[in-house]
């Protein structure tokens, strides 16, 4: 009886407002549903109002298949985005946020699971539970009872899980009350990311962030799944507290209470997975914290998760077969599926052809070598690039770009080209009536011209952006230009790269040393001194070790590096030659493991995978920070609570250290008091 009351005095309810003609201009359902109420059809006579679409889509992505039980150990029965015709009837209870409230007729609760309506009862003996409900804020943590009931006859919600039915509340306990929030907890509310990050704690609610920590969480419980009971891995975990790696990035510093003394946070566990093969642990993973004193980029932060493996008796096919075997077991049910073996290039192949050592396939636009149209050229620029050793012109062909890309464009990629490679490049424009369109294309014969069209594979419509000179500075300014391209392309709705594909690609054969950039006379490692020469090249380590190729592998998915590994160095005197006499690095900062791998160490390699940049590449989300649960900004700042703070000088006494202010910082202000050292 006390549900029909109720049903019968939510249907007088929707019936005024439709008399009054303003149900095309309640303010709550349009907002609820992310648009303008204009066009929004009134409730027609005898209709109730029910959850709006958008949130029971989105709930529908967010609930994942699982045997666990999330009631388990809890005061509630269910979780609000389990309820089913199949409990109509029972008597549970909920604990959760509320989201929204309807009028006094309806409630709608959110955990993380999803979300279920309740209905407020309308009779004078529950006016205590109406009005303890209706005054309750948006997102206060509240305790419910009731019996599940059957939504009426076409009152069903077949987007959302639980629309099918609702709970009849019996009883309510608020286990807290929320203050007056910053930004409202909806997906389709916009916040900037400098807010949604100092108000973490916040943003973590929403559907979307909901989804992404819980995605990757699964990931990694399938890694570990496929790591150690599939192939016997032993999960081991790594100091944090080390000392400085000679080479690659910048290392954080720790102060220790020994004068001058400090640690170091390890960019990987580089040495020590290697130690490990050396104590004969065979097969290695974890889920490894990783420290880089460089600045934020959308894909990288100081702080960073990689799951990390190492293997003895195994070459780089073994290591490939391993990953592509993970990715698979771990891939998310709702994506698209992935096939295996992954193709592989090697790195010549990758610039020759993409301009850039992590290639995005999903789209053609390769680079071409044009040179031999330009052989008898009496054209400046190309006629002095060709004339010098290894010189070359070459070229690629946008598709279309004539009738999507605008004249700002094309000049947006010059200039493009001149700041950031300090280079020229041309464009031909090659008109859809096929009249060829720039200042170049007037001294082309007829004959250069149809070269040109058959070597790019250029269609009346296409623009051919052309470079000249050496192939190391050619390539990547036309890889970037490449990419830019795609982006403009896509930015006029041009379907170029399909969001929904996913293209793993090995990289393979990189040169195992590259010229330092402040001096070109010397090497450095091109990825870490520990990675061993390539089998075919090992006698020119001693001779020509510019020339030597490493036995590294990359993992590229749609463009961007997921992974990096190698065969290592396990023979002692090639590592301490390698540091000494190559790189020029005192091999004494290493004598550890040097001293291991004189110790009867067996042949190794593995991989790193980045974990954050993987499950970001998957959900397709912008950025690195939106599948880390408390990142840290462009700057390496945590925002929510101001992290990196000062630390008063008598707590570095301890230290031995003490800070030196900078001139400008100091004429801005630093701080004064017991701060300043």
């Amino acid at each position: 009886m006390l549900c029909k009351a109720m049903s019968s005095q939510a249907a007088v309810f929707a019936r005024r407002l439709a008399v009054k003609g303003v149900g095309q201009q309640l303010p709550w359902r349009s907002a609820l549903e992310g648009r303008s109420a204009a066009g929004v059809p009134a409730p027609a006579p005898g209709t109730r109002l029910s959850s709006p679409r958008w949130m029971s889509t989105s709930y529908r992505h967010c609930s994942q298949k699982s045997t666990a039980d999330p009631n388990s150990f809890s005061f509630r029965s269910h979780t609000c985005g389990e309820l089913r015709s199949s409990h109509i009837g029972e008597e549970i209870s909920l604990c959760g946020w509320i989201q929204y409230q309807r009028q006094g007729l309806f409630v709608i609760l959110r955990d993380f699971h999803g979300l279920t309506q309740l209905l407020i009862p309308q009779d004078e003996p529950e006016s205590h539970l109406k009005k303890t409900l209706c005054k309750l804020p948006l997102e206060s943590v509240v305790k419910v009872t009731g019996k599940v009931r059957q939504r009426p006859a076409g009152q069903e919600n077949k987007e959302m899980p639980t629309g099918e039915v609702e709970v009849c509340v019996q009883s309510v306990e608020v286990l807290n009350t929320c203050r007056k929030l910053p930004f409202e907890i909806k997906d389709f509310v916009k916040k900037s990311e400098s807010l949604r990050m100092q108000y973490r704690y916040l943003d973590l609610r929403s559907v979307q962030m909901q989804y992404n920590l819980r995605l990757r969480s699964q990931m990694v419980m399938r890694m570990r799944e496929y790591l150690c009971n599939s192939h016997g891995f032993v999960d081991v975990e790594t100091p944090t507290l080390f000392k400085r790696t000679p080479g690659g990035a910048k290392e954080f510093v720790v102060p220790s209470r020994e004068p001058g003394r400090f640690y170091s946070l390890p960019q990987s566990p580089q040495q020590f997975k290697q130690l490990l093969m050396v104590a004969g642990i065979d097969r290695y993973f974890q889920v490894a914290r990783c420290y880089r004193d460089e600045g934020s980029k959308p894909d990288r932060q100081p702080e960073f998760t990689q799951v990390d493996i190492e293997m003895s008796f195994v070459d780089q096919a073994g290591i490939r077969s391993l990953i592509e075997g993970l990715m698979q077991h771990s891939w998310p049910e709702d994506k698209t599926l992935i096939s295996a073996p992954f193709p592989s290039i090697t790195y010549a192949e990758a610039m020759r052809n993409y301009g850039v050592d992590k290639p995005d396939t999903r789209f053609g636009m390769k680079l071409v070598d044009i040179s031999e149209a330009f052989r008898n050229t009496d054209i400046g620029f190309l006629r002095g690039a060709l004339g010098k050793p290894e010189g070359c012109v070459q070229a690629i062909c946008v598709p279309n770009g004539a009738t999507h890309l605008k004249n700002k464009d094309l000049e947006f990629l010059k200039q493009m080209a001149q700041t950031q490679f300090n280079q020229d490049v041309s464009v031909l424009v090659l008109k859809p009536d096929g009249v060829w369109k720039s200042p170049l294309s007037k001294r082309l014969s007829e004959a250069v011209r149809q070269q040109l069209r058959q070597m790019t594979d250029a269609s009346p419509g296409d623009v051919i952006v052309i470079a000249a000179g050496p192939p190391q500075e050619v390539c990547p300014v036309l890889g970037k230009l490449r990419l830019q391209c795609a982006e403009l392309l896509e930015a006029q709705g041009v379907a170029l790269r399909d969001p929904t594909a996913f293209h793993f690609l090995w990289v393979l054969d990189f040169p195992l040393f590259l010229p330092r950039e402040d001096d070109p006379s010397q090497l450095e490692s091109a990825h870490h001194p520990f990675t061993a020469p390539h089998p075919d090249d090992a006698h020119l380590l001693t001779s020509q070790p510019h020339k030597v190729r490493g036995q590294h592998y990359d993992l590229v998915l749609n463009g961007c590096e997921i992974g990096g590994g190698s065969i290592r160095i396990h023979n002692a005197e090639v590592q301490r030659f390698v540091l000494e006499k190559i790189l020029k690095e005192d091999a004494g900062l290493l004598s550890h493991l040097i001293e291991a791998l004189d110790s009867g160490a067996p042949p190794h390699g593995g991989i790193a995978l980045g974990l954050d940049r993987l499950v970001s590449i998957i959900i397709g989300a912008p950025s690195i920070r939106d599948v880390i649960a408390f990142p840290k900004s462009f700057r390496g700042h945590d925002l929510m609570s101001g992290a990196p703070d000062f630390v008063p000088a008598e707590d570095l006494k301890p230290y031995h250290i003490g800070v030196t202010w900078p001139a400008e910082d100091s004429s801005k202000g630093s701080p004064s008091g017991p701060w300043q050292h």
